[in-house]
């Protein structure tokens, strides 16, 4: 698996309009994680402990939407695997949605 495959994310939406980010897992442990939206843009920054940040960029609308009314967004860290069948959360955080 090469860098940028470690780097993708991808955002799931469910029927109750929650969001959820799924992305490689990161070195250290999420803290305190909260996500900033950048007001005006289609980007944010995920704030994974005070070591660690993640930019999101070219944020889908409709994700934008929901994240704009969301107070908290579920973050599931993958572990890095060849196979993605053989791929399983690692970490999995709730984040605070700041705008």
């Amino acid at each position: 698996m090469n860098s940028e495959e470690l780097n993708s994310y991808d955002f799931l939406i469910n029927e109750e309009d929650e969001v959820m980010l799924l992305l490689y897992e990161q070195n250290g442990e999420p803290q305190e994680a909260h996500l900033d939206l950048k007001p005006g843009s289609k980007d944010a920054i995920l704030f994974r402990n005070e070591n660690s940040s993640i930019p999101l960029l070219d944020i889908p609308d409709d994700v934008k939407d929901s994240l704009q009314d969301a107070d908290k967004i579920l973050v599931c860290e993958l572990s890095p695997t060849d196979n993605e069948q053989e791929d399983h959360i690692v970490y999995a955080y709730e984040a605070e949605v700041n705008l």
